[in-house]
């Protein structure tokens, strides 16, 4: 049993519990010849030493042993939820953190035992008093063991800082078991969240619950992760997407489409700040000035105003001080009384919003909050399909002949995001929610305003929201639709939500806007399992990556390389795919993967780095996943991807973007800057943007590149807006200048 378990150790756990089993015995030998005139206090940095060391060995075994019997109950039960195997994860966890708590303290006595050393040695290198229990008058040998002693604890204290907490490996417990994988990372996302959570003052989510929101997301997660059964690491998949920004082409060609309508760019362009202004916490600011961002949160709260707090309006769930109201206000620019109703909401599939009447606009907007709390993370977490209600298509189902509107068969199922489309029913409870007694006798607030004879009889209403609140709005509007002909909906960045019949269909309303390669608009369940299909094949395709290429692109993805191809081009299909019929309970993924052609990574390398790479790649590093049998692990997970040509039934439904889709592409290529730099509007390339009516079906893969988590920012989208906008030589609808007559 003691062989079997010795060979599950990692090599570099056993290097380091030989070295501190060095510390332990050459101190304990130190401690034994030490010379009697040396005092408990010039001895204690050796005992207290020897001490942590011994503990951390102790530490190691349980680590070992709770790690072990983890691994075997996932084992055991890899599809079940076993309260057992919970409890056995908290406890290879606490041991973990105890070992953590070791090394730092082994850290600072080694640090200690340096500075003792150096403060009892003369220059000439002879001690002048006693060292560590020697004198001058000591043996060769103990002076010897002594520097020994020295060094190997040293190299204890800096080893443990970059060799991680797992004593066992886990891929011998696992091996290309996909279940088991699945089950490890569901615990690990699951405990993790939980603690964040209570970390941030949620408390109640560390109560666990057989199936609660925490635990689904962990779920999702967990499933991502799958590619550990195909044999690759977190650092070679960080290479494979590195691969595929190389090989991949970006840009693509819009000859022929059509350019975007010019009302609807015109009217995103003003109402783009209600969705912009939502995000009422600090989170705008750190994003749009890192180095002040403490100092615009506070003066955009009011914190320094508190005696206007009177004035404010009074918010659902906003501090005493009505802080997220001002924070509003302050960024649109605008009077108090026009704020008429809002929720500042920390809650699970609840939505913050802002409703908004502008009287010389004749029109009502309804912002809502995109993603800024830990809460708002679990529900774009809970992306797996759920199926739509009539309620929740009441805009789509009926017929509106005398409008021309589009509508849909309610017969069929149809299918959205299931942590948005439970946001959206909350919100549109909060908003619009109506008695027992039914429709007919609706008195929500909306009715309240826009009904006949109230304050805003015959407005327009309009619905913006940014990546998150974004999506929610689109559903929010479909929900609206029938009450409210006049209703449009702006979703900046969304997330798709909706499957392929739902989002066709609320076209008329509903404008989805994306801006270049942001991430969040090919956000999906299928994107991401795509993504790592694609990337391990990267990896496995290139049959001469080392180690040190290994690392050299996994810091490229990570760090954002300086470096881009100036004649990169999207590859783009002939033709797009067909569109799923009504009869279609759901959309079957999109091909895994794709036969591409191959570009050797050496191409792109500078000539430092490839001489490098030439003299490296001889016998150091053979990549495991190239020309393997056809039993390779590698094959394994790419088997286990859906593709969009299946027929089973098993094949979760593909979430689509909702409405018309602008796509923004800049007219050439951005300008090379490092991540650090690119959080300012200033940093944004002068360059000018183009404005297309683009296919969903283009936006159901991720596509990775430098800018994919830049182009998400909010204000980036409205630079882009605004810079289509001057391009065509129009005026952006601009109501600063009519503000006056509402001030």
């Amino acid at each position: 049993m003691w062989i079997s378990t010795l060979k599950r150790v990692r090599r570099t756990i056993m290097v380091l519990g030989i070295a501190n089993l060095v510390v332990v015995v050459s101190g304990a030998v130190l401690a034994l010849v030490a010379s009697p005139d040396c005092g408990r206090r010039d001895l204690f940095p050796l005992f207290a030493v020897c001490f942590l060391a011994g503990v951390k060995l102790a530490a190691m075994v349980k680590m070992g042993t709770a790690q072990e019997l983890m691994a075997k109950s996932i084992m055991d039960s890899p599809t079940e939820i076993n309260h057992e195997r919970r409890l056995k994860y908290k406890t290879w966890l606490w041991w973990t953190r105890f070992a953590m708590v070791i090394t730092v303290l082994q850290f600072i006595g080694a640090t200690y035992l340096m500075f003792h050393v150096a403060k009892f040695v003369s220059h000439g290198g002879m001690p002048r008093n006693c060292v560590l229990g020697l004198t001058s008058d000591s043996l060769e040998w103990e002076k010897t063991l002594q520097v020994a002693f020295v060094i190997a604890v040293c190299f204890v204290a800096l080893a443990q800082c970059f060799i991680g907490s797992d004593i066992l490996q886990w891929r011998s417990f696992y091996t290309t078991q996909d279940d088991a994988w699945k089950a490890h990372y569901q615990e690990v996302f699951d405990h993790g969240i939980r603690e964040v959570l209570c970390c941030l003052g949620r408390a109640k989510y560390m109560s666990v619950m057989e199936e609660d929101e925490v635990y689904s997301v962990a779920r999702l997660l967990g499933d991502l992760v799958a590619y550990r059964a195909s044999g690759t690491g977190h650092l070679e998949f960080l290479a494979g997407l590195a691969l595929l920004q190389s090989n991949s082409q970006f840009s693509k060609s819009y000859e022929g489409f059509m350019e975007a309508p010019m009302d609807r760019l015109q009217e995103a362009a003003s109402f783009h700040r209600f969705a912009e202004a939502a995000y009422t916490g600090p989170l705008l600011d750190i994003g749009r000035n890192p180095a002040l961002f403490l100092c615009t949160w506070i003066c955009r709260q009011g914190i320094l105003t508190p005696w206007s707090r009177k004035w404010r309006p009074k918010l659902d769930g906003d501090n005493w001080w009505r802080g997220h109201a001002a924070a509003f206000l302050k960024f649109i620019s605008y009077p108090s009384h026009v704020l008429r109703r809002g929720r500042i909401c920390r809650e699970k599939c609840k939505a913050t919003y802002f409703v908004v009447v502008l009287h010389y606009l004749r029109c009502v907007v309804i912002a809502v909050r995109g993603t800024e709390t830990a809460e708002d993370l679990i529900t774009d977490g809970l992306g797996r399909a759920c199926p739509l209600t009539s309620e929740d298509l009441d805009g789509l189902i009926n017929d509106f002949p005398n409008h021309g509107y589009q509508s849909m068969n309610s017969s069929f199922t149809h299918y959205g995001h299931s942590g948005i489309v439970e946001a959206a029913r909350d919100l549109f409870m909060q908003i619009e929610g109506y008695p027992e007694f039914g429709e007919s006798r609706s008195v929500g607030f909306l009715s309240s305003l826009l009904g006949a004879g109230c304050e805003c009889e015959g407005y327009h209403i309009r619905i913006v929201g940014h990546s998150l609140g974004g999506a929610i709005s689109s559903l929010l509007g479909i929900r609206l639709r029938r009450r409210f002909p006049n209703l449009h909906v702006y979703a900046f960045g969304p997330l798709p939500s909706v499957d392929s019949s739902v989002a066709d269909t609320c076209s008329d309303f509903v404008t989805s806007i994306v801006l270049d390669n942001e991430f969040s608009s090919r956000l999906s369940v299928g994107s991401i399992l795509r993504l790592q299909a694609a990337s391990i094949k990267a990896l496995a395709q290139d049959p001469k990556a080392d180690t040190a290429l290994i690392f050299r692109l996994a810091r490229r993805f990570l760090y954002v390389s300086n470096h881009q191809r100036d004649g990169a081009k999207e590859t783009t299909s002939g033709g797009s795919s067909a569109r799923l019929s009504e009869e279609s309970d759901h959309r079957l993924f999109q091909e895994s993967l794709k036969q591409d052609q191959v570009y050797p990574i050496w191409e792109e390398s500078e000539p430092e780095t490839q001489q490098k790479a030439d003299e490296m790649q001889d016998d150091e590093f053979t990549n495991p996943f190239h020309n393997t049998a056809s039993e390779d692990p590698v094959s394994e997970f790419m088997e286990t991807v859906p593709s969009s040509e299946g027929t089973s039934a098993d094949d979760p439904p593909e979430m689509f973007l909702p409405g018309l889709v602008i796509h923004f592409v800049p007219e050439r290529d951005k300008m090379n800057m490092p991540i650090w730099r690119g959080w300012g509007i200033c940093d944004v390339a002068s360059d000018g943007y183009k404005a297309y009516v683009a296919d969903r079906e283009s936006f159901k893969d991720i596509v990775v590149s430098q800018s994919m988590f830049l182009d998400h920012l909010p204000w980036r989208c409205r630079h882009a807006i605004q810079k289509v906008l001057e391009s065509r030589n129009l005026q952006d609808v601009n109501m600063t200048a009519d503000r006056t007559q509402i001030v």
